[in-house]
């Protein structure tokens, strides 16, 4: 397969679905590649407990408000992996799977997308492959020789699985604090924090987040004081079962540790505490693998943007990755935003070619 299009869209979760949207209303040829055999991206990959920080109605990407689930406030992920694969068939978005895109080169004027099911010529292409399918696991002394079982966030799915056993889960994010709350109840729990835990006020959630998030963006970029966004509020969601947890007492962050054992954990004052397995809710860097080959990677292993778009290759935009790539886009309420602005940019670009 060698197609030539207007735009190759990287990713069919919820950035390339919305980026597919706005670029169907504009009238561009494209086609969005994804990774996984079935819709709904990382939202198929998730702990069972796992839900939303928002609302349904404030969880939506373009032109399709996200229905509520039925006797629930904060819809679950089945809930939203529904939700995607109704948003795909109704706008009928032309995505590809399973696609699994190994580079991306350039190729005159066109960038070329390849994968082992073929490679595709674009004018254009948007990298929406998020950050799920890269965890990222910190250089702790020890990790080696800890002779339990290690995990990160995308392995653990339900606290059944560790019913009766000593378990340390570390990270003091909402990840971090949803997975222990999770398992404070069947396990002897450990809830290790980097830093103090930081709970938003309970009546926060992913509405306050955005705005906050889209407030910073907007004093960063009329040259005002920084806001501090998100970061400024708290790093915590109390969504209902995490507020459950933490009133009962349950969910009491420790400090880091220094070092694993072969049992266990270290703190620097030589306190120890032994456990059957140790859960690393440490975060995610973005999956960008396949850009290598065009030589942008800046600092801390991002692409330099201006908005969605590359410094240094202009054809080529981010969309999803966080708020280096449009404030709040690594959620589905704020990815529209920088969605349709990507589209809008790319429009432009062909219009001048």
């Amino acid at each position: 397969m060698d197609r030539r299009l207007d735009v190759v869209v990287i990713g069919g979760g919820q950035a390339g679905l919305a980026a597919g949207y706005h670029l169907r209303r504009l009238g561009l040829d494209f086609v969005i590649l994804d990774a996984q055999s079935t819709p709904g991206g990382a939202w198929q990959h998730t702990w069972d407990s796992l839900h939303l920080f928002s609302p349904a109605a404030f969880s939506s990407l373009p032109g399709r408000i996200m229905p509520p689930q039925p006797r629930e406030t904060y819809p679950d992920a089945a809930h939203v992996v529904g939700y995607l694969t109704d948003y795909e068939q109704r706008y009928d978005l032309p995505v590809v799977r399973p696609v699994r895109v190994e580079a991306v080169h350039r190729d005159g004027e066109y960038l070329r997308v390849e994968s082992a099911a073929g490679a595709w010529r674009a004018r254009t292409v948007i990298s929406a492959t998020g950050t799920w399918w890269r965890p990222f696991l910190p250089a702790v002394p020890g990790r080696a020789e800890f002779r339990g079982t290690q995990l990160h966030t995308v392995e653990y799915r339900r606290p059944g699985d560790f019913a009766g056993q000593k378990v340390i889960v570390v990270g003091g994010g909402n990840s971090g604090a949803q997975i222990a709350a999770d398992l404070a109840y069947d396990t002897e729990l450990t809830w290790v924090t980097q830093r103090p835990a930081r709970f938003l006020p309970d009546d926060i959630d992913g509405r306050a987040l955005f705005d906050a998030a889209t407030a910073r963006r907007r004093a960063l970029d009329e040259g005002r004081t920084d806001t501090g966004g998100v970061a400024s509020l708290g790093d915590i969601v109390a969504v209902p079962p995490v507020r459950e947890a933490r009133d009962a007492g349950l969910l009491k962050a420790q400090p880091m540790f220094t070092r694993l054992t072969a049992t266990g954990v270290e703190w620097a004052d030589g306190t120890r505490a032994s456990a059957d397995a140790i859960i690393w809710c440490t975060g995610f860097r973005p999956a960008l693998s396949h850009l290598a080959p065009l030589g942008l990677r800046g600092p801390r292993g991002h692409i330099p943007t201006a908005g969605t778009q590359a410094l240094r290759e202009p054809r080529l935009h981010l969309l999803g990755y966080g708020d280096w790539t449009g404030p709040a886009s690594a959620t589905l309420i704020g990815v529209g935003r920088p969605a349709r602005e990507a589209a809008r940019a790319i429009a432009e670009l062909l219009d001048l070619g």
